[in-house]
Parts: structure tokens; C-alpha cells; sequence
């Protein structure tokens, strides 16, 4: 082997470990190859259920440089039979070559020549080389086409280049091996984050597509972001590596409500179930003592009847306030109220028309949840900071527990758990916050409250971010730009 082919295969062997893209490193494998090989076109074949798959095509006079963005060249795999060149190359473990394929009676090159009259093409020689691990795995071949000497004529591949092929192609097939188990180990654990953040979903028959949303719009927003810096000639403000990141941070952030518990979560109104009935057991109890007390004349026709409208407005007062999304001041005025009221039983105790405990549930001014219960459904982000840190998560992923563990954080220090403030939250947790919410006021599955139009839920996005200094104004205005809800699976 040449001092020159020895330089040149360290070489490929390390640009070749540096990269960690399978298209890109298949493509930039052949393109070493042929540059070794000094020919004009070729091919990187990967076998796939005993066919050889076309994965990259590189030809320079026709113009041809296919494969490399993982999209697969348009040609029909081929299979693994003795006939092909390719295929017999890596059946028997061995590189063949072939001066010129019109005068070889050994194998069957039917298809370049029907590919030479379709392009105008003209292929002559060719060397095929198989590509195994340690093992002997077979994975794939490399296919040179048309050997150049120093004028550019096509001639044969010289019998020495085989041998150092051979080389090449021995370390390509490790680290395409190598690059498939990264590939396979990182599916895994996004099967894994997709499973859990699943089962945090499926918990509740509730907010079951809140994560989903999440991950589609936050796909489209990351693309608009991208396409508007590249419109201005600027680099990607969100590459594919950081993207995945992102993305990953959203399926991972409501991990901790794995253990909230799910009457809290689920909660659709202020009353617990058991206190809903027993103060409609009440006022049941008081209507048929005023019959009683009608009856046996404790009370006047006119009394009764306005004891039962009082206790028919009790009923109706309390049924509203129950699941509204707001309170008003007239409303906790006539709880207070009713909270006042008291009755005597039958044994003579004084008892309340409304207990203190649910007086306390029922005067929640805004949602379902009283302070002890929101401060139990907020500790989710604190479990989910918990359970993350668990997590060896790989360099690419190093940031997904700080930001999914801080997606309840506001600019201007009131959200929580750590109440960071705006030189604290990184850009990234910001556009998580604003797809949180997004989804949260615009979900018509909740349980507590009805969804939110679109407008109403970008206007008070808009609050939050002009008025209240909760969320980034820059972000907040590209996020209603984006549309980015349109047209999602979810």
C-alpha cells in the first residue's frame, strides 16, 4: 500500500468518526471513497431484508449527488443473488472488479446499461467492495464507476486499489455500525419520554392531548423561527440538535403530575363530590321540614313558600358558583350570605345552611382548587425537577431538566417554583411557557372550565406579556405571527 493511500485513509478514518448523522456520514463515506478511487460516479448500497438499498448516489458528469438529506434515490433495490456484481461482492466478502461491464459475461449488468441508455451515461469500469463489521455482519457495498487516469479517460481500477478499499470501507462498516446503535439507544429513550409523557396524559381522560399539542405547535413555531432568520441571511437560531432538545423538554415537563393526585388534577369543580351532596341533602332535609312545619302549623302558607324560594335560590346559587371559571363580588356576597344562615335540626342543634368548609371551597374566586390543593397541583414542576435529575441525560440533552423542570417560571418573578426573573429564563423556556399556556387556555377538555377561542387565548397572551410582564413581548408577537396551531394533528 502507498505512503499516499496510507495518509488518505487516516484521513477518512477520521472525518468519518466525527460524524454522527448516518446520511451525512454514508454520503461523505462515498465521497472519500471515490476521491481515493479517482473515479467518476458511484454508489453506497446498505442491506435491508436481503436486498442491497440504494442509500447514496454521486456521479460527476451527470451531476448526480443524491442521498445525503436522507432522502432515498428512486431506484429499485437489488437483490441479493449471485447475478449482481454488488450483491456477489458481499455474499462472498470479497472485491470484485470489472474492466469493462459490456464484455463481462460473469454477471448481469442489465441495469447499468438500461441506465446508460435512459441518461446517456457510459459506464465501463467498476469495483464493487463489501463492507462488514468484526463480526462479519454483513452491511453493505460500495460501488465505484469509471476509474479516471490523469487525463480524465476512463480506464480500469488499479489491482492495488482493492486492497485499499478494503481498508476504507472495514472502519466504514464499524462506524456505521456505531452510528445505527447511537441511533437505536436514542430511539429507544424518545420511546421511553413518549411513553411516560403518555402515561401522565392517559392518567386523566382529561388534558389527554395537552402534551401532544405542545410538541406539534411547538415543531411549527421552531420551523417559522428558523425560516424568518434565514429570510434574513442569519444562521439558525434553532438547528436540529437543539430543536430535538427542545422538543424533548416539552414531552418531559408535565412528568411530575405522575403522582398528583387525580381528584386535584381532575377536580371540575370547587366542591368535593361528598360536600356537593350533603349540602343538596341539606336543603333537601330543610324543604321537607318545612312541609312538616307547615303542616303542624309552625309556619303560614306565606312563610313556607318563601323558606322553599329561599332554599330554591340557595340551590341554584350554589350550583353556579360551583363550576364557574369567576367569581364576582355580588356572587361571594350572597355566599357569604347563605354561609350566615343558619337552621334548627331536629334535635334542636343550631346547624349552618352552608358549612364553613364548603363556604371556604365555594368562595375560590378563580378556578377549582383551594390554596392547599393548587399548592399540590403547582409541586408537580418540583417533582418533575426531581425525577429529571435522575436522569444521566447525554450532552445534546443536557438541558432538558432545567427546562422542563421551569416551564411555570414568569419574567417578572411571579411564577414558580424558584420565581426566576427575566436575566434567568432562557429563551427556550420561554417559548415553552407561551405553548403552555396556549394550549391550557385554548383545551376544551378540561374539566373546570370551557376553552378559550383562539383570538381570546392570543389576547390574553398579549396581557401577559405588554400589560402584566409575565412572557417575552418579542416571542409572544412571533407566536401569534406563526399561526402555528394551524393545520396540526393534534
Amino acid at each position: 500500500m502507498k505512503q499516499e493511500h496510507m495518509e488518505k485513509i487516516l484521513k477518512i478514518g477520521v472525518q468519518l468518526s466525527a460524524e454522527r448523522d448516518l446520511n451525512r456520514l454514508l454520503d461523505q463515506l462515498l465521497t472519500c471513497v471515490m476521491e481515493l478511487a479517482n473515479c467518476d460516479a458511484g454508489t453506497l448500497y446498505l442491506l435491508e431484508d436481503n436486498f442491497l438499498h440504494f442509500k447514496i448516489m454521486r456521479n460527476h458528469t451527470l451531476h448526480i449527488y443524491s442521498g445525503a438529506d436522507g432522502t432515498v434515490p428512486d431506484m429499485i433495490p437489488v437483490p441479493l443473488s449471485r447475478e449482481n456484481m454488488c450483491a456477489m461482492a458481499l455474499l462472498e466478502g470479497r472485491t470484485i472488479h470489472v474492466a469493462d461491464v459490456k464484455e463481462s459475461q460473469e454477471y448481469d449488468f442489465s441495469g447499468p446499461i438500461r441506465y446508460d441508455a435512459l441518461t446517456g451515461y457510459h459506464t465501463q469500469s467498476m469495483l464493487a467492495v463489501p463492507m462488514c463489521n468484526r463480526e462479519g455482519e454483513k452491511l453493505g457495498v460500495l460501488q465505484l464507476i469509471n476509474a479516471l487516469d490523469e487525463t480524465g479517460a476512463v480506464r480500469p481500477f488499479p489491482e492495488d486499489m482493492a486492497l485499499v478499499l478494503k481498508s476504507v470501507a472495514s472502519q466504514a462498516a464499524i462506524t456505521i455500525q456505531n452510528v445505527r446503535y447511537i441511533q437505536a439507544i436514542k430511539e429507544l429513550f424518545r420511546s421511553f419520554v413518549r411513553v411516560m409523557s403518555s402515561a401522565v396524559d392517559e392518567r386523566s381522560p382529561y388534558n389527554g392531548n395537552h402534551t401532544r399539542h405542545m410538541v406539534s405547535y411547538g415543531d411549527r413555531f421552531l420551523n417559522y423561527l428558523n425560516s424568518l432568520a434565514e429570510q434574513e441571511g442569519k444562521s439558525l437560531p434553532f438547528p436540529p440538535s437543539k430543536r430535538e432538545e427542545i422538543l424533548m423538554s416539552i414531552w418531559l415537563h408535565d412528568i411530575g403530575k405522575l403522582v398528583v393526585p387525580l381528584e386535584i388534577m381532575d377536580k371540575p369543580a370547587r366542591l368535593l363530590p361528598e360536600q356537593f351532596h350533603a349540602f343538596f341533602h341539606r336543603m333537601e332535609v330543610l324543604s321537607l321540614q318545612s312541609e312538616i312545619d307547615l303542616l303542624s302549623g309552625r309556619l303560614t302558607d306565606t312563610e313556607q313558600e318563601a323558606l322553599v324560594r329561599q332554599i330554591h335560590e340557595a340551590e341554584v346559587l350554589v350550583r353556579t358558583a360551583n363550576t364557574a371559571g369567576f367569581l364576582s363580588d355580588e356572587t361571594l356576597e350572597s355566599l357569604g350570605r347563605l354561609a350566615a344562615r343558619t337552621y334548627t335540626d331536629r334535635n334542636g342543634q343550631m346547624r349552618p345552611w352552608l358549612t364553613p368548609e364548603e363556604y371556604a371551597m365555594l368562595s375560590i374566586r378563580k378556578g377549582t382548587l383551594s390554596k392547599e390543593e393548587r399548592e399540590i397541583m403547582e409541586s408537580h414542576v418540583t417533582v418533575t425537577d426531581k425525577l429529571l435529575s435522575q436522569i444521566q441525560f447525554s450532552q445534546e440533552f443536557s438541558h432538558v431538566h432545567q427546562w422542563a423542570a421551569s416551564h411555570h417560571e414568569f419574567l417578572n418573578g411571579s411564577g414558580y417554583p424558584k420565581h426566576l426573573t427575566d436575566g434567568e429564563i432562557p429563551v427556550e423556556v420561554r417559548i415553552l411557557t407561551i405553548l403552555d399556556i396556549f394550549d391550557a387556555l385554548t383545551a376544551d377538555d378540561r374539566p373546570y372550565k370551557p376553552g378559550m377561542s383562539i383570538e381570546k387565548a392570543l389576547s390574553v397572551l398579549k396581557i401577559m406579556a405588554e400589560q402584566e410582564g409575565k412572557l417575552d413581548p418579542n416571542l409572544t408577537r412571533l407566536f401569534t405571527q406563526s399561526r402555528c396551531w394551524e393545520d396540526s394533528d393534534g
